[in-house]
């Protein structure tokens, strides 16, 4: 009878991790980078795959630091941009960094919502920012 209810909790387990987007098995690359450390990029990219768990049926395969050329005195301002029309309080963004990622979208269409059914997606960005090493803020994504 424990058997019995240990592996109908398993099973029911599964289907509650299996109907969220999957972010195991991530492949990340922090390439080489002259602003940021791996424990600058930790955090933010902790942001990126806690939004794709929400992504029904999607599996994230890579992440990867698309470089240093991404902070900008133009990605600055433009960060700050959306930081207003989002609502976000607290002090003007100093930092900006941008990854990209490889996922795959649901194969069933009734899940697929804003994604082409059963297509690999690659290069989709995914753009925070932060004041002077603060918190990052996830702010946009999309390619």
């Amino acid at each position: 009878m424990k058997k019995a209810l240990l592996l109908l909790f398993i099973l029911m387990l599964a289907a509650v991790c299996a109907a969220c987007g999957g972010t195991r098995d991530v492949s990340i690359d922090y390439g080489a980078s002259e602003l940021y450390t791996q424990e600058d990029m930790d955090p933010a990219i902790a942001l990126i795959e806690k939004e794709f768990k929400d992504w029904k049926g999607c599996e994230l395969h890579s992440i990867s630091y698309a470089g240093d050329q991404c902070q900008s005195a133009d990605t600055v301002d433009w960060m700050n941009q959306l930081k207003e029309g989002q609502n976000i309080s607290g002090p003007e963004f100093t930092q900006v960094i941008c990854f990209v990622s490889d996922f795959h979208s649901p194969k069933n269409s009734a899940d697929a919502q804003a994604f082409n059914v059963d297509q690999e997606y690659t290069d989709w960005q995914w753009w925070l920012a932060r004041s002077d090493g603060g918190k990052w803020k996830l702010l946009t994504w999309g390619y």
